[in-house]
């Protein structure tokens, strides 16, 4: 008898998963808005392809913007109309660079989407060189943009983090032409992030005089928890030709996977 039960519970929980259907779709709000610093060729790109990959996926639908007004969780008020407000939405791809305009009201609230409701962020580029006067926002996204000294140029890159989502299709090394960032020294640090990948510094002018950093620590990709959301960034991303790479879609599409929730990675800083 107790057989005939567990059977039927089982049948029962099966029909009820077949009258809901598939999963809801997230909802992402990819902002491109740059109107206060550099605008990279890039952005129109980048945001057509997180578009696609959230619909060939069937993992989360795309609402593209290039202005802050829906960053919020205030009533948006007339004459805007249909608008949204971060609570409509799963999490936000930055591909953004400047000061911005946003409102301290708008910085709270954007905080408070992370840290307390759990939602994620995934900044792409020159998403990390922004926002200077507004401490939180560094410690979020886990670091400010220093500089390029560089430029454009083929270095080697290395793994630390193969068993992470974003990382796993990646080989241990591989050679790549970037615009490599360099981080400032803080708030970046891998006690408060994981590292998921690194510039080999042994492929890149240390002596170049418009290097800051001594300790030749250049992250190429990195994640980490916010409170109770999570959070990635990663240099790749300079060039329109980058966001045609299968490899680095698929690595943006593994980190915007990560960041919603719907896959684990191990986040935990270590050195």
């Amino acid at each position: 008898m107790a057989v005939a039960i567990v059977a039927t519970d089982v049948v029962t929980t099966a029909r009820l998963d077949a009258q809901a259907g598939p999963p809801a779709r997230k909802r992402v709000l990819a902002l491109g808005d740059t109107h206060t610093g550099f605008t990279h060729d890039s952005i129109s790109h980048a945001l057509a392809v997180i578009d696609r990959l959230g619909r060939d996926t069937g993992l989360w639908d795309t609402f593209i913007r290039t202005d802050s007004q829906w960053i919020t969780r205030q009533p948006v008020p007339a004459p805007a109309r249909n608008a949204r407000t971060l609570d409509d939405f799963d999490a936000v791809f930055l591909f953004i660079s400047g000061e911005g305009d946003w409102t301290d009201q708008q910085k709270r609230d954007f905080v408070s989407f992370v840290r307390d409701e759990g939602k994620g962020v995934v900044a792409a580029h020159s998403g990390n060189a922004a926002f200077y006067g507004w401490p939180e926002f560094g410690e979020m996204v886990g670091g400010y943009f220093d500089n390029h000294p560089w430029n454009v140029v083929d270095a080697r890159v290395r793994i630390e983090a193969p068993d992470f989502p974003a990382m796993k299709h990646f080989p241990a090394t591989f050679t790549r032409t970037e615009e490599y960032y360099v981080l400032r020294p803080s708030p970046y640090s891998r006690d408060t992030v994981r590292v998921l990948a690194s510039l080999d510094p042994a492929s890149v002018d240390l002596a170049h005089p418009d290097l800051h950093r001594t300790d030749s620590d250049f992250p190429v990709a990195m994640a980490r928890t916010y409170g109770k959301g999570r959070t990635f960034w990663s240099t790749f991303g300079h060039t329109a030709d980058t966001w045609d790479d299968p490899s680095i879609q698929t690595m943006y599409l593994e980190a915007m996977k990560w960041v919603l929730g719907l896959v684990e990675g191990d986040a935990t800083p270590r050195r």
